[in-house]
């Protein structure tokens, strides 16, 4: 029975969801359209929705740990679910995406994207992507703010190992920026598929950043260490236990 009326509670809250984004949307998009600061604040605007909603509504709580980057850096995260994607743009001022190329034809969400300055990627093309993956950020350089990409370049579920891509490394190395990594625990209760939210505390978690200046191969070893090791103690703590 309690599980029925955690799913109810679940399948309301993303209705409601989807209906906010809708109406935000709609709300923000004669301001978005001139200014693309109306079009960050419209996604912020809907950050908070989600966040506060999801609370009350399911008893899911969120929490952001460690401190959000304020300058130019790559924030490189654990990427979970949608979840993640909302707690950490709404932690750090200036975030932009590198995001698949299909987002950015979806309604309303592909539309916002392109006025905050994201960068879309085709997957199916791996050299050219990352050639014009950096491309267009360097592009975009005039933009100042938190490039956010996610390293293993999709979601992955709470206790499966996936490899973390090199285009991380070569944004780095290109950029000679610091890096931020980010690990968290958002998918033990808001899964990669599903309607289901599960009660607790959700975590995205900022950490130590890694200086510029790092060969590709240390970067991304240091990387996948950080972000691994903190995301298993996140989870854990949320009693999640993994097989690997």
């Amino acid at each position: 029975m309690g599980y029925a009326v955690q799913w109810l509670r679940s399948l309301l809250f993303n209705v409601q969801m989807y209906l906010a984004m809708a109406v935000i949307g709609l709300a923000f998009l004669p301001w978005a359209l001139v200014s693309p600061r109306g079009a960050r604040l419209a996604c912020l605007t809907y950050c908070r929705w989600v966040r506060w909603t999801l609370g009350w509504m399911t008893g899911l709580r969120t929490e952001v740990r460690g401190t959000p980057p304020q300058d130019e850096v790559i924030v490189a995260a654990k990427h979970q679910s949608f979840l993640d994607i909302l707690m950490i743009f709404g932690a750090v001022p200036a975030g932009k995406f590198i995001m698949k190329q299909e987002i950015m034809w979806t309604p309303i969400i592909g539309q916002y994207a392109m006025r905050i300055g994201c960068v879309s990627v085709n997957r199916g093309k791996r050299g050219a992507a990352i050639k014009k993956m950096v491309a267009d950020v360097a592009a975009g350089v005039a933009n100042p703010g938190q490039l956010i990409i996610y390293s293993q370049g999709t979601r992955v579920a709470p206790g499966v190992k996936a490899p973390y891509k090199v285009g991380t490394a070569v944004l780095y190395e290109q950029l000679g920026q610091d890096c931020v990594p980010v690990a968290t625990n958002v998918g033990v209760f808001w899964p990669k598929r599903g309607i289901y939210r599960k009660p607790g505390v959700a975590v995205v978690e900022f950490l130590p950043r890694i200086s510029a200046g790092m060969s590709r191969d240390a970067f991304l070893s240091q990387l996948e260490l950080d972000v691994e090791t903190t995301s298993d103690q996140l989870m854990a703590e949320a009693g999640f236990q993994s097989d690997r």
